[in-house]
């Protein structure tokens, strides 16, 4: 998969020729700029660029990111990449994320964003989360053909859950310092918890919408040239999208004011909890002019059209 093979270059100019045609229908596979930006067990990523002397002429775009999914093991993997991919399209057509130009069995082909990944003290400018407010409305306010019972928080915690239980049940292969960890986490009793959380959310009443469920700073891209302050916030990694009450998205995502992810020694990120939004902070996010309006204007829109029709 590297960006210097001959094969891997053959196949990304294939792509890119066939999808996207204008300037890329003439220029030869050597031409083009490929690089490869990151890469995993999940996913490979290559930014694929026209020569300088080949510029766009039909309005094709001059960059694509070309995704290849990665290893895909068992049904439950395949399910998450056909909804994750139904979930991109959708929020690409509602320009909520990037565009999509092309989808090819193994992989697509998006829009390449000149931007940067937000940085946590960002979270809490308000110029940036009144924008991030924004967004998230456009998100709930979203009808997307995928289950809408609110499954995903709870199936994701059993997981954690029985990840732990694994863990512990195979200490040998544990190293000491995890293996206590383990037994520290264990010793409160999740379990119970849990059981408690479920019952107690289930009589709070906050409505199920449709949420990222994962929107910190890393997800949320600043765009290098917006032309509004509207659109210099771009949501990605929608991976984690699905119905869930809407309290879990703003909750998670003023948690994520806290903890700083850049930490390279473990625990891998840094923790400072004064960093939480005030009660004017939350209200100021939720006030109706921001994503109260939002979701209610989008809302209507969705059901009843235009107001100018």
């Amino acid at each position: 998969m590297s960006s210097e093979s001959g094969e891997m270059r053959e196949r990304a100019f294939r792509l890119c020729r066939d999808y996207l045609h204008g300037a890329w229908k003439v220029v030869a596979p050597h031409e083009i700029v490929l690089k490869r930006i990151s890469g995993g067990l999940s996913n490979w990523l290559y930014l694929c660029k026209l020569p300088s002397n080949r510029p766009a002429r039909n309005g094709e775009p001059s960059q694509v990111l070309l995704r290849f999914y990665g290893q895909i093991h068992g049904e439950k993997a395949l399910e998450g990449l056909i909804t994750e991919s139904v979930i991109f399209t959708l929020l690409s057509e509602r320009r909520l994320g990037p565009k999509l130009h092309g989808v090819f069995p193994g992989g697509r082909l998006e829009e390449f964003i000149p931007a940067r990944p937000l940085h946590t003290e960002e979270l809490k400018d308000p110029k940036i989360s009144v924008i991030v407010a924004e967004k998230m409305a456009q998100i709930h306010s979203m009808n997307v053909p995928v289950s809408k019972e609110p499954r995903w928080l709870w199936d994701t915690m059993n997981r954690w859950m029985q990840s732990i239980q694994d863990e512990i049940k195979d200490e040998q292969n544990t190293d000491p310092h995890s293996s206590q960890l383990l037994r520290n986490i264990l010793a409160h009793n999740l379990v119970a918890e849990l059981k408690w959380l479920r019952k107690f959310l289930l009589k709070v009443g906050s409505p199920v919408v449709f949420c990222h469920n994962d929107l910190q700073e890393g997800n949320i891209l600043l765009r290098d040239d917006a032309s509004s302050p509207s659109d210099s916030l771009v949501p990605i990694d929608f991976e984690y999208c699905a119905y869930n009450y809407r309290a879990f998205d703003l909750a998670n995502h003023f948690c994520e004011w806290v903890y700083d992810y850049s930490n390279k020694q473990s625990p891998n990120f840094f923790e400072t909890r004064t960093n939480y939004p005030s009660t004017e902070q939350q209200v100021s996010f939720r006030h109706p002019t921001r994503y109260v309006v939002y979701f209610f204007g989008f809302f209507f829109i969705f059901c009843f059209g235009s107001p100018s029709h």
